[in-house]
C-alpha cells in the first residue's frame, strides 16, 4: 500500500461522498482483486519489455471495473509509465474518429507528477534527456552549435523509436517547438503544442510558423500516437498504458457509428503489437462483448477476444480479464479498510459507534434488499457507510445501531435498478444482429 497524505485521504472520501471512484489512494482499499491486478501487472511488464498489448476488462456494473482500471493507471505510474484515462461518451467523444480519439487521449496524458495534458513536460523532459547526453558525450553546453546538435540527436531518436512511420508534420512540428522554446518564444511553441495534441483551435498564424496546414485527421492520427509514444519512451518513461473506460457506451450510439467504432476497436486490437510498449486497456460490460449488438456482432474482433470460461474457471491471461460482483466477505473488508483511513478525531469512539457489528449488519440488509447481489450497489453502499462515518464525526448522539435503517437508494441508475430487480441493461433494438463494417471505414 503507497503512503497517503492527509490531502489524498481527503480526495478518497471526497469522491466516495459524491458516488465516485477516487484518482489517486484507491490501492488503500483494493480488496479481493489481488489475482485480477497480478494479471494486469503482467501486461505492463510486457509493455516494459518493449511489447504493445491490448486487455479488456470485462465485468457487471458494481463490479468495479473503473477501480480496477484508475488502480492499474496508478501501479503504472508508479512504475515509470505515463498514463491515460479516457472515458467513452456519446457527448465528446466519438469513438468512430481516431482523431476524436487521439484528441482525448492527449488531453487525459498523465505523469506521475503531472496529473494531465502532460505531453509539454514530456517533451521537456526528452530534450533535457538528450541534452545530458550530450554534455556527457563531451559536448560543450555553451558552444554555438550545441543547439544543431540537440535538434539533430532528436530527430535521430524519432526516427529510430518510431522507424522512420512518424509523419512527416509531425516531426517538423517536434523540430519547430524546440527552435521556439530555444528562442524563448514560449506561446507560439505553446499553441504547436495544442496543435501537437489534437486541438483544432490553434490559429492559422501559428501552423505557418511550423509550415503546416490543417489539422491531425482521422486518418493519420494512430501514427501521431506513434510518434508521441517514442517520444515518451525517450523522456525516460518505460510505456504507455491507454485506459478506454465504460466502452459499452458504443451500444447506445446510432447504428453506424456503432459500427464504425467496434470496428475501430478492431483495428486497435490489430495493431496493438506493432506499438512497442503501448498497452490499451478497454473496460466493458458482459453485454458490450456477448451481445450481437456488439462485439460478438463484428466477427473478426470477437474471435479474436473471445471470453472462455469453463464452469467457474477463466484464464486470466486471456484477452477478456474477468471481474467478479462484490461479494459481502468484499464488502465487508472494503468498509472495514475504510473505517481505518477515516480522518477522526476521536478514533476509539468511531471504532466503538461503528463496529465490526455494525458492519456486518448494514452487508447483511444490503444482500438480503438485492436477493443477495451485493454487486449492484457498492457505490451507493460505499456512499451510505461514509455519510454514517461523516454522522458519528459530527454528531456526538449519533449511534448509528440505534438510528440507522438501511433501505433502496431512490438514486441508483438505470443499470443498477434493473440490476436489482434481477434483470440487464437492454438498448433499443434498431437493427438486425450482425455486424458487417466495410473495412475502409478510416
Amino acid at each position: 500500500m503507497s503512503h497517503l497524505t492527509t490531502r489524498d485521504i481527503d480526495h478518497i472520501f471526497e469522491s466516495l461522498r459524491k458516488g465516485l471512484v477516487p484518482e489517486r489512494g484507491i490501492d488503500a482499499f483494493a480488496i479481493g482483486i489481488e489475482k485480477q491486478r497480478g494479471e494486469l501487472h503482467r501486461q505492463l511488464d510486457l509493455a516494459e519489455d518493449d511489447e504493445g498489448s491490448i486487455k479488456f476488462l470485462r465485468g457487471g456494473y458494481g463490479c468495479g471495473k473503473t477501480f480496477m482500471a484508475r488502480l492499474a493507471a496508478l501501479d503504472a505510474q508508479s512504475r515509470g509509465f505515463a498514463t491515460s484515462f479516457v472515458v467513452v461518451s456519446d457527448n465528446d467523444l466519438k469513438f468512430y474518429r481516431f482523431d476524436d480519439v487521439y484528441r482525448k487521449v492527449m488531453a487525459e496524458l498523465s505523469t506521475s507528477l503531472c496529473p494531465r495534458g502532460a505531453l509539454s513536460d514530456i517533451l521537456d523532459r526528452w530534450i533535457g534527456e538528450v541534452e545530458e547526453a550530450l554534455i556527457a558525450a563531451g559536448e560543450d553546453e555553451e558552444a554555438p552549435d550545441f543547439d544543431s546538435k540537440v535538434r539533430e540527436r532528436l530527430d535521430q531518436d524519432l526516427a529510430s523509436l518510431t522507424g522512420g512511420q512518424a509523419p512527416q508534420d509531425f516531426v517538423r512540428v517536434i523540430q519547430t517547438i524546440f527552435d521556439l522554446k530555444q528562442k524563448g518564444e514560449v506561446a507560439e511553441a505553446g499553441a504547436l503544442i495544442s496543435w501537437l495534441s489534437g486541438s483544432g483551435n490553434v490559429a492559422a498564424s501559428a501552423k505557418k510558423i511550423a509550415g503546416i496546414k490543417g489539422d491531425i485527421t482521422s486518418r493519420d492520427a494512430l501514427d501521431y500516437l506513434r510518434g508521441v509514444l517514442a517520444i515518451v519512451k525517450a523522456a525516460g518513461y518505460k510505456g504507455l498504458l491507454v485506459v478506454i473506460d465504460e466502452a459499452e457506451t458504443i451500444l447506445r450510439t446510432r447504428q453506424d457509428y456503432r459500427r464504425k467504432s467496434l470496428n475501430g476497436i478492431r483495428q486497435i486490437a490489430d495493431g496493438a503489437a506493432d506499438y512497442r510498449g503501448l498497452l490499451w486497456l478497454f473496460t466493458g460490460t458482459p453485454e458490450f462483448f456477448d451481445n450481437p449488438r456488439g462485439v460478438a456482432g463484428l466477427p473478426p474482433l470477437h474471435d479474436r477476444i473471445r471470453f472462455m470460461k469453463q464452469g467457474r474457471f477463466a484464464s486470466l491471461r486471456q484477452a477478456q480479464l474477468e471481474l467478479r460482483p462484490f461479494d459481502a466477505e468484499r464488502l465487508t473488508g472494503v468498509a472495514m479498510r475504510l473505517r481505518e483511513l477515516y480522518p477522526t478525531t476521536d478514533r476509539g469512539r468511531l471504532d466503538l459507534r461503528v463496529d465490526t457489528q455494525f458492519i456486518d449488519d448494514l452487508v447483511a440488509q444490503v444482500t438480503e434488499g438485492f436477493k443477495g447481489d451485493v454487486g449492484v450497489v457498492p457505490r451507493q453502499f460505499l456512499r451510505e457507510f461514509v455519510n454514517v462515518l461523516d454522522l458519528v464525526e459530527q454528531e456526538p448522539d449519533y449511534v448509528p445501531a440505534d438510528a440507522y435503517a438501511f433501505t433502496q437508494p431512490a438514486d441508483l441508475s438505470p443499470e443498477e435498478q434493473q440490476a436489482s430487480a434481477g434483470g440487464v441493461p437492454t438498448f433499443d433494438d434498431d437493427d438486425e444482429p450482425g455486424l458487417t463494417p466495410s473495412e475502409d471505414v478510416w
